[in-house]
């Protein structure tokens, strides 16, 4: 753009401002401050300075932004149901109590390859490891449950996201073959119907991810009470405590007879244990607080990690790990599903009621596992007032299968009871056989939760000891040792079995040996 002539009319020159003028006018017109006098020549040391930063500056948005689209990269995602509706909002990843699903999957594809042909892995593969992780919402406590590979459950119908293939409901199969078929939704399906929890989140790892993710930390340490070889696994360990990382590692967490009786509840006593050491570490090492390390572990993670949709995005997962960073870890508490031997298959598993219920119940219920009297993190927050609706049709009495289990001690309660339920309308009534326990409780299948309750206030049974349970068809009576005449005794606090936490993530346990495979 041309510079404007001066268009004095005698043609003189206009007058010269001073540079002081300029900078300190109080002339509108004139503008902004500006420099008009001689060119001040900027220091070395700043031109200096200014470039030293604008690299530090540019490097830094660069290795972020590297680093963001790498993690992404690695990434591989997965429909966290397959055919179940969440009836539940999603969750605030930042601070709503938050469930997550986690899996080790036997896949031998890949890296893989080397722990047994394909043929060793149907379809998606099983889950070789199934923990659920439930996090309160006030980032204060942790409760990392695990299922049993060996346990019997019934699977609901799944559908596969990828060939839209229907697959009915199976009954009594092994929990480790849910995301076989239909993909890792399918087991997502299966432990909420199992629980009566609705889970927010999954993450599945492969044989790879435990190597890389101990290598990543610099080992983790583990603790033997015998020495042990285990050939299978080619898991080798002195007595003692031993640091493991790599093929070493894997070994540890994948060894199914050197623990215990060389069942699989040694194996997730195991794991759990190895867990809670490498939970030890990452926070006395600073590990969450150290970008560094942190990218290094995210990147080991990412790369052998398939996550549901609302998981995978770099942001989301930083989140969450971002609310693990400051809990207790002896408010980290590892749990087993309380099992027994099947009575269609003793080298099977299945749930031991009434304690897996209850503790079904006090998941449901936000109960702080490590203390049970304690109050839930966070109250509900107040829901609008519903609608009225139409009371639900009359069920016909003699229609509601109900059975009498007796734990109570006392054979003739068996009678007394089925003749006070035949007395209030109820035909259908049958006994089982039960193991001996001391509180009484009324278990519920699918539908069955209106006669459940009807049932319980004909016996006197609290509210509170009325619960759902995935494995009873119809409605369950099981008497207690509270039961053995009477009226049972209301539960003044949550009943769980007392040795229900295996360990907190701050204790340093030793894993006893497997007898026949220790080595001297």
């Amino acid at each position: 753009m041309a510079r404007p002539r001066d268009n004095r009319a005698d043609g003189s020159a206009p007058p010269v401002r001073s540079s002081a003028a300029a900078r300190h006018t109080g002339d509108t017109a004139a503008g902004p401050a500006r420099h008009l006098g001689a060119v001040r020549r900027t220091p070395t040391w700043l031109k200096v300075t200014t470039g030293v930063l604008a690299v530090v500056l540019v490097g830094v948005i660069a290795f972020g932004a590297y680093w963001v689209i790498r993690l992404q990269g690695n990434i591989t995602k997965a429909p966290l149901s397959a055919g179940s509706v969440k009836s539940e909002n999603s969750v605030n990843d930042s601070t709503d109590r938050m469930q997550i699903l986690i899996l080790g999957s036997d896949t031998r594809d890949g890296k893989n390859a080397q722990y047994g042909s394909s043929a060793d892995s149907t379809g998606y593969g099983h889950s070789d490891v199934m923990m659920l992780m439930d996090i309160s919402a006030d980032n204060k406590r942790v409760n990392v449950v695990s299922f049993p590979r060996d346990l019997l459950v019934d699977i609901p119908q799944c559908t596969d996201p990828k060939t839209n293939k229907v697959y009915p409901a199976q009954t009594g199969v092994m929990i480790n073959s849910a995301m076989s078929e239909a993909g890792i939704g399918c087991a997502v399906d299966t432990v909420n119907k199992l629980t009566g929890l609705q889970i927010d989140h999954f993450m599945m790892a492969d044989f790879n991810a435990v190597k890389e993710l101990s290598n990543a930390v610099g080992g983790v340490e583990v603790c033997v009470s015998d020495a042990v070889y285990d050939p299978d696994s080619k898991l080798r360990l002195p007595k003692g405590t031993s640091t493991v990382q790599g093929e070493q590692a894997l070994s540890f967490v994948r060894t199914r007879h050197a623990f215990g009786d060389g069942g699989d509840l040694g194996r997730i006593k195991a794991q759990q244990g190895f867990l809670s050491s490498l939970t030890r570490k990452i926070k006395s090492d600073g590990t969450l607080t150290n970008p560094a390390r942190m990218l290094g572990i995210a990147d080991a993670i990412t790369k052998n990690l398939t996550i549901d949709d609302g998981l995978a995005s770099v942001p989301t997962l930083l989140t969450v790990g971002n609310r693990l960073k400051n809990i207790d870890v002896g408010k980290v508490a590892f749990v087993a599903t309380p099992t027994v031997p099947a009575e269609s298959d003793p080298n099977r598993l299945q749930l031991a009621e009434p304690a897996a219920s209850q503790l079904f119940a006090a998941m449901r219920n936000d109960v702080d596992l490590t203390d049970p009297t304690a109050p839930p993190s966070a109250a509900p927050a107040p829901s609008a007032t519903p609608a009225p609706s139409a009371p639900a049709p009359a069920y016909d009495k003699t229609l509601q299968p109900v059975t009498v289990a007796n734990g109570s001690g006392v054979a003739a309660r068996t009678q007394e009871i089925i003749q006070a339920i035949k007395g209030a309308g109820f035909t259908k009534v049958g006994q089982l056989t039960a193991r001996p326990v001391a509180t009484t409780a009324v278990y519920y299948g699918a539908g069955y939760a209106d006669v459940a309750a009807d049932v319980a206030a004909l016996l006197g049974v609290a509210p509170g000891q009325v619960l759902p349970a995935a494995g009873v068809v119809g409605v369950q009576v099981y008497l207690g040792a509270d039961f053995a005449n009477g009226t049972p005794t209301a539960a003044a606090t949550p009943q769980l079995p007392a040795d229900i936490v295996n360990q907190t993530a701050g204790d340093t346990v030793c894993q006893q040996a497997n007898p026949a495979l220790i080595t001297r």
